[in-house]
């Protein structure tokens, strides 16, 4: 498995370009941005990833997680810049460095690199990085999430629902955070066909070699759409996108297909952060949000953060799970939807064991 550590993929670079565009240092909306307004306020200020703020995932939980620790403490002000490309990571990190934020919250695990030199060069300012650990950069809060273990009840529950007996996932890029999920997913559907007598496919993703379907993007829906399409070509009826708003161009065309395939969402409930709810049988929900206002919150009470432990998001402690299956309620049976309760409960007990290369450390 490749580490996010030192990717340069060229496919995220061009989302944008190198060239640093106005918008990407220009700051959030003005009711957004008011930190600073007054001396005795403490000020949480988050870089995006490429996807941006709307990517309806993990950079859209992350100003959730600080818009809640905003509510719990008005002494905190928030604000964030959007990255375009990768080449934007150190400008606005530096930004934020040189207006004096409290604390700078780095989204996503291709902002490690330039997480870890910024902190070095400035070891007395408190950052927090979601999906990476830099354990070298004490002052680097780490926000981690087993997404294998939610993963494995999404594969489960799709190997329960399909009907053409094939089953898809697919990423944005071959990265830890991206392919935990895929791990997981793929080793529901195993245990499903291995407890059932069933024999369910998975297209998208070959866990033991680590080889599947990607977008090599995070942004762009027509890829999202071309690779599901790809799958759905294979007799794939549930996918499951781990492509940030890439795959939107998966739950759009699922949802316009009429039934004839269905999807999971990852990272914040699809239902509540899109228009295709119809389409979404349940998401494997990243519990960004509490983790990012858990650490703000601490961090404005005066606590120092450290990268160690940091935060490690489980089925045990809530910080993965399946959402509920809003329009799929009635359409999951009774049987299924008590196996895979049945199956969370044993896996946050550790009677069942599940397993990734790219499970946080």
């Amino acid at each position: 498995m490749r580490s996010v550590r030192g990717m340069r993929i060229a496919s995220v670079l061009a989302v944008g370009g190198l060239v640093l565009s106005a918008a990407a240092c220009g700051e959030a909306p003005d009711e957004n941005n008011n930190a600073g307004s007054g001396d005795k306020k403490y000020s949480a200020c988050m870089v995006t990833d490429v996807g941006g703020i709307d990517d309806k995932s993990f950079n859209t939980s992350a100003w959730k997680g600080l818009q809640e620790a905003k509510k719990a403490n008005d002494n905190i002000d928030i604000k964030y810049v959007a990255s375009k490309a990768e080449a934007d990571y150190e400008v606005n990190l530096t930004q934020y460095v040189n207006q004096k934020c409290d604390f700078i919250l780095a989204v996503g695990g291709l902002m490690g690199d330039a997480t870890g030199k910024i902190a070095k060069a400035n070891p007395n300012q408190q950052f927090g990085i979601v999906d990476a650990k830099l354990p070298e950069n004490t002052n680097v809060y780490p926000m981690q999430f087993d997404t294998a273990q939610a993963g494995f009840l999404a594969g489960y529950l799709a190997a329960g629902m399909t009907k053409s007996g094939t089953v898809g996932t697919y990423g944005g890029l071959p990265i830890p955070p991206v392919t935990i999920f895929m791990d997981g997913y793929a080793d529901g559907v195993a245990h499903f066909n291995k407890t059932k007598n069933k024999t369910v496919k998975v297209v998208g993703w070959d866990k033991a070699a680590q080889k599947g379907s990607f977008t090599n993007d995070f942004v762009k829906q027509d890829e999202g759409k071309k690779v599901s399409d790809a799958l759905v070509a294979q007799g794939a009826d549930i996918i499951m996108p781990v492509a940030g708003g890439s795959g939107l161009g998966t739950t759009g065309a699922a949802k316009a297909s009429g039934g004839k395939y269905n999807t999971i969402w990852v990272d914040v409930d699809g239902c509540e952060s899109t228009p295709d709810c119809p389409a979404i049988i349940t998401t494997v929900v990243k519990n960004i949000p509490d983790a990012v206002k858990e650490a703000v919150v601490k961090a404005a009470n005066g606590e120092k953060l450290s990268s160690t432990p940091g935060y490690l998001g489980t089925l045990a402690n809530n910080g993965v799970s399946l959402a509920p299956y809003h329009d799929f309620d009635s359409k999951v049976p009774a049987e299924l939807k008590a196996e895979v309760d049945k199956l969370k409960a044993d896996i946050a007990a550790g009677t069942v064991t599940v397993t990734s290369k790219a499970q946080p450390k």
